[in-house]
């Protein structure tokens, strides 16, 4: 795998290109709702954005229902 990272460099940039904008989309969601545990897990805690996904699709979702 490293040798794989050394050949193509390009394959850092792609994943930072999908990485940044789900976990900048989670981290204010999760302090926009108030969410200080989510947030400090999103900002700690690299899942390739599956982490950032979930948050965003299905449990900042319940809490905006419970809202409202």
């Amino acid at each position: 795998m490293e040798q794989f990272l050394i050949e193509n460099p390009w394959f850092i940039w792609l994943i930072l290109v999908w990485i940044i904008p789900w976990k900048g989309i989670a981290l204010w969601r999760a302090a926009r709702l108030n969410h200080k545990r989510w947030f400090i897990v999103i900002l700690i805690i690299n899942t390739l954005a599956v982490l950032e996904i979930l948050y965003i699709f299905i449990f900042s979702k319940t809490k905006e229902k419970q809202r409202n």
